[in-house]
This record gives C-alpha cells, structure tokens and sequence, in this order.
C-alpha cells in the first residue's frame, strides 16, 4: 500500500473508534452493538475501496490513456456498486427485525472514507517545511 492510502487507512480506523466509542457512551448498554457492527461493515468497505483505488490508480498508470479512462471508469462504477450492496445488507436485515441501528451504523462507517478522502487535503508536517 502506498502511503496515501495507509493515511487514509489509519483515518478509517481513527473514525470507526470514535464511532463505536460514542455510541457506546449514547446508549450506555449491550444496545450500541449493532451501531458497532453496522459501522465495522462500513468500515471495512471504506478501507476495501481505499485498497481497491490504490490499486486501480497502479493498474491505470502502467496503460495508455484511453484504457487507462475506462478501466478507472469500470472500477468507480464497481466501487459504487460494492457501497450499495453494503449498504442494502442492512436495510434488508431491518425488514427481518435487526436493529435500525445497523443501517446507521453502515452509512456512518461509509461515510469516514469521505473524512479519509477529506484528510488527505489538511497540511501534515512534512508538507509545512
């Protein structure tokens, strides 16, 4: 992994601590496992898409450009399908009696890979000397 995406990684699993710590501290009960569960869902694809983008960004650069388009444009695609099913699996569960807090919890452990993304931005000691 490059060290963008191992970044972008350690911010993932920052992320997925303070969610399962605070919801820990909201229902202050064995109530906040499945927030916990859901989020460790969305977690693990956030961390599978920042794998899978390093990836594709290695994959693209060794084609020429109008392969290189498309394939980039079929692993987004991807991509984007992989966070529907993950986030379809819980609003299924939901209709068979699990815990909404499942579905919350995958769509906020979805949503770190934006603060990932969103971090990469925010200037690191290196880049200030």
């Amino acid at each position: 992994m490059s060290d963008i995406a191992k970044r972008m990684s350690l911010v993932v699993c920052a992320g997925l601590s303070l969610l399962v710590g605070g919801s820990a501290l909201f229902y202050r009960s064995w109530a906040f496992l499945p927030f916990a569960g859901g989020a460790l869902l969305g977690a693990a694809l956030s961390i599978a898409k920042i794998m899978w983008l390093d990836r594709t960004v290695k994959n693209a650069a060794s084609m020429e450009a109008q392969h290189a388009g498309n394939y980039v444009r079929l692993q987004s695609l991807f991509r984007f399908l992989l966070t529907g099913l993950v986030l379809a699996l819980p609003a299924v569960a939901i209709q068979w009696g699990a815990s909404p807090g499942l579905f919350w919890g995958a769509a906020a452990g979805v949503l770190v890979h934006q603060l990932a993304v969103y971090s990469l931005k925010l200037p690191t000691k290196k880049s200030r000397r």
